[in-house]
């Protein structure tokens, strides 16, 4: 018997939840939520269209394919790490129908089974690698206070990066604002992982900290 009492779950964050509806025809559904409830179409997936998102303010619910009634509840959950989700769900003897793996809608994700069957999926954003976008990178001469080229090179190999990979992706996302701040290519996850390098490499200095650097 799984011991139920175990508190060893990784903090795992959700952003938002979304349901699915089984629905017989998702055009006619679309035109439906659209005109006559309010909702705005998010966006639609698959040749010919299996599934569509439509949106109430804030909130969105997937419409899919199929006969209403005839399959288990579905819900979509979206989190910033599903393979630390996943694992700590496999510990605990949680059925998983569908293994992790990365879809083409830009999600990595999985689907369990409740003890009712209802299917609840788990996944997190997954940049798109496709097309590719050939470049010409340039050497430039880059000099990182010690402490914080140590903690680069460790975040870039927990991503799966090169150390100048990491750099464009943070650069590329601090230039674009984001409500009143910028965009971050880091989730709560990387967050986490990151102030834990913070503490492994003696990092006491705040964000503004490089304004004072000074070179021994």
């Amino acid at each position: 018997m799984t011991d139920t009492t175990d508190t060893t779950a990784p903090p795992v964050e959700c952003t938002h939840v979304t349901p699915s509806l089984w629905v017989r025809d998702v055009a006619r559904a679309i035109e439906f939520y659209t005109s006559r409830l309010g909702f705005t179409l998010g966006f639609t997936w698959g040749e010919p269209m299996r599934m569509a998102g439509v949106r109430l303010g804030e909130m969105q619910i997937f419409l899919q394919q199929g006969e209403p009634g005839s399959a288990p509840g579905r819900v979509y959950f979206a989190v910033d790490d599903a393979d630390a989700l996943h694992a700590y769900q496999r510990s605990r003897d949680v059925e998983v129908l569908t293994p992790p793996g990365d879809r083409d809608y830009e999600l990595r994700d999985y689907t369990v089974a409740d003890l009712d069957h209802n299917e609840l999926t788990f996944g997190h954003y997954k940049p798109t690698r496709v097309p590719p976008l050939e470049i010409e990178r340039v050497d430039v001469p880059v000099r990182l206070e010690r402490r914080l080229a140590a903690l680069l090179e460790d975040l870039a190999r927990h991503k799966g990066m090169s150390v100048g990979s990491c750099l464009e992706e943070t650069l590329l996302h601090t230039f674009e604002p984001l409500g009143d701040g910028v965009a971050s290519p880091h989730t709560s996850g990387d967050l986490r992982y990151i102030q834990s390098l913070k503490a492994r490499h003696g990092i006491d200095y705040d964000c503004h900290a490089s304004y004072r650097f000074v070179e021994k």
